[in-house]
């Protein structure tokens, strides 16, 4: 079977909103009148660190697929002003937050053991709070928040090749700059940066999904210890060096895109492999130089630059059954899905959704089940679902 990124077809029900005269949709989703919404009809826990596990009405599957976000919305009314990745969320949010991501992902390993069977993936993906919010295709609820989401896999295999060249399929070999022009010193940063005992790094070949060919170039690690890792503060922790390491990389750079020989970001977690790794790397400034030189002489291509870190990282299966973490670059308008060659078309379908229905959210329900079992939070009731 041809190797190449695939686009399937999710139907949902179309949501019955109203958004105001005179604002944009996206616009509109980042306020706590829709977050309220949210909760009342698809909310499924609630916790007293505003972590809501939700189920998604404009979901990528319905095989399986929910959230978690920060719901800051009622605490920090100005969206622009709420955390918009794990390294701004206190740490006792964080150890609740890693807790009911290790059981979510439990509960997908064992309901869907068989790679063969299943694409398993949970990530995060984060946006910088710079992006305008008229932008098109800024998300539509402007807050950190995890995925947790099951792909068929007959699915995928069924589905028709998706157009390689959307710009939407961002990968490391095609469309990041860090892979296309700092490969090297940018696995070099990662690799002097982050003292890790659990993730182990994995080549290319090892961390793709061979049906797809995703990712691309992009740095991997391997969970050793697969979902029992998981349960370990540890595995979170160096989660955690992982996301921290692609921050100090993506803000010293485009501190050098921005202003020639700039000194080091402050408040970097590598300073060290910072100067040693970055700052005295020409391959490194070369590409500065370029982005720079290229901003100043074409206004959209420099309107486009997201000069604050906005990145997708993801825990996911591979093709033998083990866990990988990767991490990458994110741009307006792409999935996180397609970071593993998954381009979903999410197409209006009341009919084909609600035969789909009650097996997800009889899944939903189980995970919700053992969240609240594991003191995770408290049920929410709504039109669909009772509260326990």
């Amino acid at each position: 079977m041809q190797s190449g990124p695939r686009e399937i077809v999710t139907p949902f029900r179309p949501i019955p909103l109203d958004v105001p005269e005179g604002m944009k949709p996206n616009e509109f989703f980042n306020s706590t009148e829709n977050l309220n919404d949210l909760v009342h009809n698809n909310g499924l826990l609630l916790n007293p660190e505003n972590l809501l596990m939700y189920r998604k009405a404009l979901g990528h599957s319905n095989e399986f697929d929910t959230s978690i976000i920060y719901n800051t919305s009622q605490t920090i009314l100005n969206p622009l002003g709420r955390p918009v990745r794990r390294t701004q969320v206190p740490e006792n949010v964080r150890n609740v937050w890693n807790r009911m991501n290790q059981i979510i992902i439990d509960y997908m390993q064992e309901q869907y053991p068989d790679p063969d069977d299943a694409l398993l993936l949970a990530g995060e993906a984060s946006l910088d709070a710079t992006w305008p919010l008229t932008s098109p295709g800024v998300p539509s609820i402007r807050m950190l928040h995890n995925h947790f989401i099951v792909f068929p896999m007959d699915q995928l295999r069924n589905a028709p090749l998706a157009d390689s060249k959307n710009p939407n399929l961002t990968d490391g070999g095609q469309h990041s700059l860090f892979q296309a022009y700092m490969h090297d010193v940018y696995q070099e940063f990662f690799d002097r940066a982050l003292d890790l005992r659990i993730l182990k790094v994995v080549s290319d070949e090892s961390s793709q999904v061979s049906l797809t060919g995703y990712p691309q170039g992009l740095p991997s690690w391997e969970v050793q210890g697969g979902v029992e890792a998981l349960k370990e503060i540890c595995f979170w922790r160096e989660y955690d060096q992982v996301l921290k390491g692609f921050i100090d990389f993506y803000r010293t750079f485009f501190t050098q895109v921005s202003t020639r020989n700039a000194p080091m970001p402050k408040n970097a977690h590598y300073p060290d492999q910072i100067e040693t790794t970055l700052l005295f790397n020409n391959d490194f400034l070369s590409t500065a130089k370029k982005v720079r030189d290229h901003c100043i002489t074409d206004a959209k291509y420099a309107n486009a630059i997201r000069w604050q870190p906005a990145f997708k990282q993801l825990i996911y299966r591979n093709d033998q059954g083990k866990l990988i973490v990767t991490i990458s670059q994110n741009s307006i308008g792409n999935a996180i899905t397609e970071l593993l060659g998954v381009v979903v078309k999410r197409v209006p379908d009341a009919h084909a959704y609600e035969q789909l229905e009650p097996a997800l959210i009889e899944r939903l329900l189980e995970v919700r089940r053992r969240l609240i079992d594991a003191d995770l939070g408290e049920g929410i009731e709504t039109d669909y679902w009772p509260a326990g």
